[in-house]
């Protein structure tokens, strides 16, 4: 066998294995962009199942707290931006959840001065579930932030970068609500 042919086919081994490991590298971003969608699918099914319970709760506390009028429709509008709100655009959901989220827990501030309303077998199984929604909630954010972290790494990361690149792959941003609440500063008053 000549030099060159020896040449030739270590050339054409070093291609094969270079194509072999970028459709590997394009792979895995796919398959890391497909986790991503399906946790935003989780967070989408569950902020739905919450969605569901506002009407009910709304009305269970409308019965008791007559004079919360304001917030009560507040609530009910934020949720009907939230049923429509597109489940591709995360930034402007994430945003109506979080106002929602705040918005529901003002309507439980109130029910705290009606002690017949806590009393309430309704209001308290709605509470219960709510509580319990939020916590799937939580859990599938993880998820969906785990995911979309592997996916940004591996869209950043050299040789990666170079496939996602190449081939349209984007980073996808975490779904992280903040609720008003959270974000005041606490005031500290010293007479």
């Amino acid at each position: 066998m000549n030099t060159v042919a020896v040449v030739l086919t270590g050339i054409a081994a070093v291609l094969v294995i270079l194509l072999l490991y970028g459709v590997s590298l394009y792979n895995r971003l796919v398959s890391l962009r497909q986790s991503a969608k399906e946790g935003w699918s989780g967070i989408d099914v569950q902020l739905k199942r919450r969605s569901n319970l506002v009407p009910n709760l709304v009305e269970t506390v409308k019965g008791y707290a007559t004079h919360e009028k304001q917030l009560f429709e507040e609530v009910t509008e934020l949720r009907a931006k939230t049923s429509a709100a597109s489940s591709t655009n995360t930034d402007g959901r994430q945003e109506l959840e979080g106002q929602l989220s705040t918005a529901l827990m003002r309507i439980f501030a109130v029910s705290e001065a009606y002690p017949e309303l806590q009393a309430d077998k309704t209001f308290i199984e709605l509470q219960k579930s709510l509580s319990e929604l939020e916590n799937q909630i939580q859990m599938a954010r993880r998820y969906y932030n785990g995911t979309v972290r592997e996916l940004n790494t591996a869209v950043q990361s050299f040789p990666s970068n170079i496939v996602a690149n190449t081939f349209g792959f984007a980073e996808d941003s975490y779904y992280e609500v903040e609720h008003a609440v959270e974000r005041q500063v606490p005031s500290v008053k010293f007479d």
